[in-house]
């Protein structure tokens, strides 16, 4: 008796089988009205295999029906504890209701469900899948928080409490303002303000960069800049950033502080490099990156053999090549190339 049973038993298996080896050749042609229906008919026939479930839920899954491949992977799962289910076909479930919910753009269930997914059975494909939706989720949560009027109204908190001194907590009001704004670079400059004030001058210069990086034609952002590197007394790079706040400043909106930046920033540095001799200035220069890459150009440096030989070529160089130019500055004010009577 029991013989006979097990032997239908597997021969509905097999009929199974066979349905859903059609419904795999419906769906790699993309025939999934057909490949939905075989999948149906392999579960109907053999209620014990829940691959013909999950298949039937990759059908939903690929039409865009992802209520119905959720609600498929669901019964997938508890027909699957009951019928003690490979844990593998268990991790498929719950990485497709995963995904169908990112699909969706609920990334909360969606994380959830991965996560389920890599307890029951850990997959590459599912870990790649569980950091993207993260990824997304986190976004998603960025966006969301944004709101310039509440950007501007942290500003003004991280102005009264840097007015009053209390630059730990302005740093903290603009941080606000960044997160709510993060396109407005005032928010960076204001922020590179305050902690240039607790002297924390890398991180002021991360800030007055990503301001410029936002807004390339931010004067303000420029004259932070300068600031921040006067501090930190690198008088070359401050000079440097400093001229290019006069260079963006076309409207002369803000020629009284860059001119006065300008002079404090000159002063400085001959005050620095008085009395230095050309192997002292050549070693304190060298010691800039800048300089050792400009230094180490074969090109750069067949350029400044030549202009031994003929000073005028140098000019020339610098008239027809912009990134010459550009070399060419950064040495002057290191002290390596000298202008003006000697």
């Amino acid at each position: 008796m029991s013989t006979t049973a097990g032997d239908d038993d597997s021969a509905l298996r097999a009929q199974a089988d066979q349905l859903k080896q059609q419904g795999n050749d419906a769906y790699k042609q993309r025939n999934f009205d057909h490949a939905r229906e075989l999948y149906q008919k392999a579960w109907d026939t053999y209620p014990k295999d829940i691959t013909y479930l999950n298949n039937l839920a990759a059908v939903y899954f690929e039409e865009g029906n992802y209520d119905k491949a959720i609600e498929t992977c669901e019964k997938a799962v508890d027909e699957g504890r009951e019928y003690r289910a490979d844990f593998k076909l268990l991790a498929k479930a719950f990485g497709r209701i995963g995904s169908s919910y990112v699909r969706k753009n609920d990334f909360e269930n969606g994380i959830k469900y991965l996560q389920k997914s890599l307890t029951e059975h850990r997959t590459p494909d599912i870990l790649a899948k569980l950091k993207d939706a993260e990824r997304a989720a986190a976004e998603q949560a960025r966006l969301a928080y944004i709101d310039p009027a509440k950007a501007d109204a942290a500003r003004e908190e991280g102005n009264a409490a840097f007015r009053t001194g209390d630059f730990a907590s302005a740093v903290g009001h603009y941080a606000e303002s960044i997160k709510r704004n993060p396109d407005d670079a005032r928010g960076y400059t204001n922020r590179a303000a305050a902690y240039t004030k607790l002297m924390a001058l890398p991180e002021a210069l991360k800030d007055a960069d990503k301001a410029i990086e936002i807004d390339p034609a931010f004067v303000k952002g420029y004259i932070r800049k300068s600031h921040v590197l006067f501090a930190m007394k690198e008088f070359d790079k401050a000079l440097a950033a400093i001229e290019e706040a006069a260079e963006k400043d076309t409207a002369n909106a803000h020629q009284k502080e860059i001119s006065q930046q300008f002079v404090k920033v000159q002063q400085s540095m001959v005050s620095s490099r008085a009395g230095e001799t050309d192997e002292q200035t050549y070693a304190r220069a060298m010691r800039d990156p800048e300089v050792q890459a400009i230094m180490s150009d074969p090109v750069f440096q067949s350029i400044l053999q030549q202009a031994q030989q003929d000073p005028k070529s140098l000019q020339q160089h610098m008239m027809s090549n912009e990134g010459i130019r550009k070399k060419v500055e950064v040495l002057v004010r290191a002290g390596i190339i000298k202008t003006g009577p000697r």
